[in-house]
């Protein structure tokens, strides 16, 4: 019996965080303390990422701010700094990705983003950064209060906006992320640069 082919992805949905823009608390937090070893410290003990992830799905920066000088008041200043000044954090965007999303978006390809982010924060991005513009959805997971990997924000992203699973194929440089998308029948790509992601949408023929 001759296998059955294997579906044709039409449709690409990309993270924004890591792969189409360089965020990263370190681009701020540099300016903020002496030497990297503190920074690291108070990034792995005080604003924390699992910290962060409590925004991304849907906390205020108030509450969580507020929370967080309760514990460290003696770290006030640099709590508040992260919401505060979270527009630093961005560094810019990822241009060999960038590239690869206007290469997709002249061929055609319908572009989604799916993202790990605090709705008081993401509006900084669509500020900045006009190919946010190429896309013809965007979860965001502050409005929906469900972060990836969750395999209810694939669903909002695939019921919202009619996509077939088996016809998407999605890109995070969060390797659990992909995963995630993949139990779902999505085509999950874990980005870790440009050059290999364009290499990747080349042998799917989307590129």
């Amino acid at each position: 019996m001759l296998a059955a082919p294997a579906p044709q992805r039409s449709v690409v949905v990309f993270d924004l965080g890591g792969v189409l823009i360089d965020w990263n608390p370190r681009h701020l937090y540099r300016k903020l303390f002496a030497d990297d070893a503190a920074m690291e410290e108070f990034l792995s003990t005080v604003c924390t990422q699992a910290w962060n992830e409590r925004q991304d799905a849907g906390r205020t920066f108030a509450e969580a701010t507020a929370l967080l000088r309760e514990q460290h008041p003696h770290h006030a200043e640099l709590i508040e700094a992260y919401g505060a000044r979270f527009d630093e954090m961005m560094k810019g965007p990822i241009e060999g990705s960038v590239a690869i999303l206007e290469t997709l978006h002249r061929r055609g390809v319908p572009l989604y983003a799916l993202s790990n982010w605090s709705r008081e924060t993401f509006p900084l991005a669509e500020r900045r950064f006009e190919f946010l513009r190429r896309f013809r959805g965007v979860v965001i997971s502050g409005h929906e209060g469900v972060i990836k990997p969750d395999p209810r924000i694939f669903r909002i992203l695939l019921e919202r906006h009619r996509i077939a699973p088996e016809g998407a194929v999605y890109i995070d440089d969060n390797p659990r992320n992909a995963e995630a998308a993949r139990a779902l029948g999505i085509h999950g790509i874990h980005f870790t640069h440009p050059d290999k992601l364009r290499r990747e949408l080349e042998g799917l023929r989307l590129l």
